[in-house]
């Protein structure tokens, strides 16, 4: 039996006029590919940006690796987050967006060069250092914005919707692409999606989500 990373008990994450997501038990175990799969405002992500810290909880917890992180904020979480729109500073090289978060952690300027490397390697993005977010494709700049995520060594990934804005083609592409990262680096991810066939493709298992509510949990098949 594969370890928890995240462990989600009775969250209710309700907005002001009563919308929002009430009485969630999920888990997201490691190595693991989990989808929150529904139409427009069934409340999926408003679970993946209440485990960012992004959304406050109502009620209920959110423990992470055994520990309670419910009312940790975002910077203090073990996650770390990427938004449908990239999010990429449009002033800074694609290396300057990368080192940002580390230059914040205080890390060694040698180990940073030395990660961001790897990392342009493992997205097949050597070579981009010096160019700018707008000399960029949409799929580049994806990538680039997931590279920046993993670079803050999350226990747990969260994606929202990070495909959406992209033309079909380049949109099966970055699945595979993520596939092959989340199998390389054993990392636990949570995605959000309201593509039914994006989440049979990628996820290890989905769940459906209904008006705030969870249907049904379960593989794919």
């Amino acid at each position: 039996m594969k370890n928890k990373k995240i462990k989600i008990e009775d969250l209710s994450v309700i907005y002001e006029n009563g919308d929002g997501v009430r009485n969630i038990y999920m888990d997201v175990y490691e190595g693991e590919i989990l989808t929150l799969l529904g139409p427009s405002g069934c409340g999926k992500t408003t679970i993946l940006r209440a485990i960012g810290g992004f959304n406050k909880a109502t009620d209920g917890k959110i423990i992470i690796d055994e520990e309670d992180i419910t009312k940790l904020p975002p910077e203090k979480r073990p996650t770390s987050m990427v938004f449908q729109s990239y999010n990429l500073w449009p002033h800074m090289s694609v290396y300057e967006n990368l080192a940002f978060g580390l230059k914040l952690r205080k890390i060694d300027p040698k180990i940073i060069k030395k990660e961001i490397d790897e990392m342009l390697v493992l997205l097949k993005m050597k070579g981009f250092e010096d160019k700018y977010p707008t000399q960029l494709s949409g799929g580049q700049a994806q990538r680039i914005a997931i590279a920046r995520s993993l670079l803050l060594k999350p226990t747990v990934l969260l994606l929202d919707e990070p495909f959406s804005a992209l033309d079909a083609k380049i949109r099966v592409q970055m699945r595979e692409e993520l596939k092959r990262i989340q199998a390389e680096l054993n990392i636990s991810i949570a995605f959000v999606t309201h593509d039914q066939e994006e989440a049979i493709s990628l996820s290890h298992r989905i769940v459906v989500m209904d008006k705030g509510k969870i249907a049904q949990i379960g593989t794919p098949a």
